[in-house]
């Protein structure tokens, strides 16, 4: 009987510690309470009073919100307007979601969206590129840099695919759960967590915060992390923090105001801070106010 009792004891102090390590997973920063939901509004409502919402997102956005059931279109649209579509504004694949994210990790946009259009071009159908030699796929994505890694990846990609699945698609994920879905897309070689998290959002409309250098550097100098925090735990920090219905919106107006305005960013010490008079910056009180300064 004693024997019974001790072993339900070590089950239950077991389960404790696995969730305990979950909990710091999950929360790296549990004592740092910014930014705090009404922070986050305030600043998507000044972004936005900024830059209005940035068009190369709108087609995403409006995936979205025709995707989520009316309550959750209510909930959703949270005060910003919903656009029409483009006239190319037609639904991406999951695939297509993932491979053009992959083809723009360390360049720029417009070389990757180049690499993109040039890869869909030379192949038609993602059972040509599967078919077709490593050197014609690097051939075809050279603009984007990279290429022959990135080749790589994309072949093995599909090969998994193709292996598992029988069929070039990745529709089923959006039957998984999030803890699934990163699961699932980890496995593939070269697809990291920012990876992840942007096909999450953008291609599976899901509620999650992407972390690209921008919104790092702008999340540091307003003091939301701490100093010493690096870009994983910055984002399973601020995809604690900050509100669903927010992350989409906040994410895309923190990425476009990181590329159009340097004020408030750190760097440049005194010299930002004069320029920042000159040309104020609505983020620029978070920045001033922030211990980060």
């Amino acid at each position: 009987m004693q024997k019974s009792h001790k072993r339900k004891r070590l089950q239950l102090q077991r389960s404790s510690s696995v969730e305990g390590e979950a909990q710091t997973k999950q929360e790296p920063y549990p004592t740092h309470t910014r930014p705090t939901p009404e922070e986050c509004r305030a600043i998507r409502d000044d972004l936005l009073a900024l830059h209005g919402f940035p068009q190369e997102f709108v087609k995403y956005r409006n995936q979205r919100f025709n995707r989520k059931p009316n309550a959750e279109s209510d909930r959703f649209s949270d005060g910003v307007k919903s656009e029409p579509l483009d006239d190319d504004g037609l639904d991406e694949s999951v695939l297509d979601g993932l491979v053009k994210t992959l083809l723009s990790q360390n360049t720029t946009e417009v070389n990757s969206l180049k690499a993109f259009a040039s890869l869909k071009s030379e192949f038609p159908t993602w059972e040509d590129l599967l078919a077709a030699e490593q050197k014609c796929i690097e051939n075809a994505i050279r603009c984007g840099g990279l290429a022959p890694t990135k080749a790589s990846c994309i072949k093995n990609i599909l090969s998994c695919l193709h292996q598992s699945k029988g069929k070039l698609c990745l529709e089923y994920l959006r039957d998984l759960s999030i803890d699934e879905i990163k699961a699932e897309l980890s496995r593939f070689k070269g697809i990291g967590p920012k990876t992840v998290a942007c096909v999450l959002m953008f291609h599976l409309e899901q509620d999650d915060f992407p972390v690209d250098t921008h919104v790092f550097e702008i999340s540091k100098a307003m003091g939301w992390i701490p100093a010493m925090a690096d870009r994983n735990k910055t984002y399973l920090h601020l995809n604690q923090r900050i509100p669903n219905e927010l992350k989409f919106d906040l994410n895309c107006l923190l990425y476009t105001h990181g590329k159009k305005c340097r004020n408030c960013i750190k760097k440049g010490g005194n010299q930002k801070r004069k320029e920042s008079q000159v040309n104020p910056c609505p983020l620029w009180n978070y920045c001033k106010n922030s211990d980060m300064r």
